[in-house]
């Protein structure tokens, strides 16, 4: 009898023959035009496109936030084309973590209560974590705003605190929406080499979405959107 483990799967998302179709009065609009690629565990991958390209379609649709008109989404083992709305709130909430363009903290809370935040809707014990908080807000270099507002916060160290939130449960995979968008050059590299050593350091898979060539620079793989299609993908050569 073989007892051995199952192989891993090398690739952490696949995507196959994907089509996202809208009707816009009687035209039918194809934001999405047969697009196929595989990502695998532990790399930063960029999707670069300009405005209109497909790109944010195609990272709602990795993320289950928008279904595909047709065509496969394999993350881990997981058809998630094939779940349902319930499912995919469970997907979501367990399996991925996101960092948003604007931040998306509570202003109601302070930084170690918002990035302990998915942990409540987890049902950890509050003990439990503010410690886990701690260790991430740590990791990305905000564990001495621990208790200020995000109004007492520049906009990278809110920055900073998303990016401990979308750790904090650590997520199979990690989405990132034009996540320096808001940020001045400076602040946007250092986020940028955050990005890299969460990915390197965690073994986490980090997928940005970008309409800045210069910022996709900084990923190990990136894939070309125009159009609704995959132009080119390009893997290596990644800035430090």
């Amino acid at each position: 009898m073989n007892t051995e483990p199952p192989k891993e799967p090398s690739a952490v998302i696949r995507v196959k023959d994907l089509y996202k179709i809208y009707r816009v009065g009687e035209t039918k609009v194809r934001a999405l035009n047969g697009v196929s690629f595989e990502i695998p565990k532990g790399e930063f991958v960029a999707i670069v496109g300009t405005s209109g390209s497909g790109k944010s379609t195609l990272l709602n649709m990795l993320a289950g936030l928008e279904k595909p008109t047709k065509g496969e989404i394999l993350i881990g083992n997981v058809h998630i084309e094939k779940l349902t709305e319930k499912q995919l709130v469970a997907f979501r909430r367990e399996k991925v973590g996101f960092i948003f363009q604007s931040y998306n903290l509570l202003n109601t809370m302070n930084a170690i209560e918002n990035v302990a935040l998915p942990l409540a809707f987890r049902g950890v014990p509050k003990k439990e974590r503010l410690k886990k908080a701690r260790e991430y807000m740590e990791l990305v270099g905000v564990d001495k705003q621990e208790k200020h507002m995000p109004n007492q916060m520049s906009g990278g160290q809110q920055q900073r605190v998303g990016i401990a939130r979308a750790l904090v449960v650590k997520p199979q995979i990690i989405f990132a929406d034009e996540p320096t968008g808001n940020l001045d050059s400076k602040t946007t590299m250092e986020v940028l080499q955050l990005m890299q050593k969460i990915v390197r350091e965690q073994n986490q898979t980090l997928v940005m979405v970008t309409h800045d060539n210069n910022l996709a620079s900084y990923a190990d793989r990136r894939i070309r959107i125009v159009d609704g299609k995959i132009v080119n993908i390009e893997v290596g050569q990644r800035r430090e």
